[in-house]
């Protein structure tokens, strides 16, 4: 029976509103996976959190299908409790629980990790600094091109006038501030699988912006992955996904749309800035078997030309319907919508972590004083 313990897995807790599922919280769900060896991911109810922190962006069934289909997730929760308990994790025999090194409270300020904190069952990663869901629905409410500038501004973040939302790291928290995303290869090393398709592996291809990665796009790669077993993803750049799309798209630069898109675990590979036409060099590298798209309408490239011409014309190309109508305009006009209720909601969020910090540092400050 001893040796049953000894072998037995360790298994982590994690729990949170994932809203508007990104690569930050998919980064914390990594790191938190590399501390055991399955993940169990509780999702907080859509009521819970707008008690606590105001309506979320995407429903409870939105965001458990998203965080299922993350690479490093081995199963979901419905219905978490807000504030982390120890019949949570033993009831799912969880050995602890993970969170980021940021601030997470309830609606009367007390923090959602209290009780498994004093019972030495929870353990803390790194925060993914230049990322939050709070960032991005301001994003969406200035629908500024800021994040993804190019040249000597491409990672500079300025001041943005207005009454509404800033973008002003500081004057914002530091945890929901808009900041600095700044991309390493040792990043992507992280969340790439490091493989390479067999030789006898069917190769499947698929190009987009995959801009504010949802439900739409998790479908549509899903479906895509079943007419192969080793699914490459081809990004395009900025400046070409805002081309074709117009406005200030992409919300989210390409360095961003890299990490969300490979934490997903139908994707094996990403092409990095791919061309807008599928050419016959990118087919030969990669051995593409099959190239597919969604019923979306496909734009035509800057000459006119279809950029699918070449694998219709090798009877390479299969339209695939992912049976979900969401596009990242509709999540932009959720935010829209309910723009008043966002900004108050992070506005909200601010007011908390802001009074939390001067607590901590009023008792730094006496302890300071004590000392001397």
């Amino acid at each position: 029976m001893s040796e049953q313990i000894e072998n037995k897995p360790v298994r982590v807790w994690c729990d949170g509103c994932f809203d508007m599922v990104h690569f930050g919280h998919a980064n914390s769900l990594r790191q938190a996976k590399a501390l055991g060896q399955y993940l169990v991911v509780g999702i907080h109810t859509d009521e819970e959190i707008t008690k606590h922190k105001g309506p979320p962006v995407f429903t409870e069934q939105e965001r458990c299908k998203m965080v299922k289909a993350i690479k490093w997730v081995d199963e979901v929760v419905e219905g978490a409790p807000y504030v982390t308990n120890l019949e949570t994790l033993d009831q799912h025999n969880c050995d602890f629980c993970v969170h980021g090194d940021d601030i997470t409270v309830t609606a009367d300020g007390v923090d959602t990790y209290h009780l498994v904190k004093k019972a030495n069952r929870y353990k803390e990663v790194k925060r993914t600094e230049g990322i939050s869901t709070t960032d991005v629905v301001s994003r969406m409410l200035l629908m500024t091109r800021q994040h993804f500038y190019k040249g000597d501004k491409e990672y500079e973040v300025e001041k943005e006038h207005s009454s509404v939302m800033g973008q002003d790291k500081a004057a914002r928290s530091p945890w929901t501030g808009c900041s600095q995303f700044l991309p390493t290869t040792n990043k992507i090393i992280q969340f790439s699988e490091g493989i390479e398709p067999k030789p006898t592996d069917r190769v499947v291809y698929v190009a987009g912006a995959f801009d504010i990665f949802h439900v739409g796009h998790l479908d549509f790669l899903e479906k895509a992955h079943q007419h192969g077993n080793f699914l490459i993803v081809g990004l395009h750049t900025d400046p070409v996904v805002n081309q074709y799309k117009g406005l200030n798209y992409p919300i989210m630069n390409l360095h961003e749309r890299v990490l969300s898109v490979l934490a997903c675990k139908y994707v094996s590979e990403v092409v990095i800035g791919a061309p807008y036409s599928v050419t016959a060099d990118l087919m030969k590298h990669f051995h593409v078997d099959v190239v597919c798209h969604g019923k979306t309408p496909v734009k035509m490239d800057i000459n006119g030309e279809d950029p699918y011409a070449l694998p219709k014309s090798m009877n390479k190309f299969v339209i695939v319907d992912s049976e979900n109508n969401m596009t990242t305009e509709k999540i932009v006009e959720r935010i829209i919508i309910h723009r008043l209720e966002f900004e108050a909601r992070n506005f909200k969020k601010e007011a908390k972590e802001l009074a939390i910090i001067k607590q901590m540092e009023d008792q730094l400050e006496k302890i300071k004083v004590g000392s001397c």
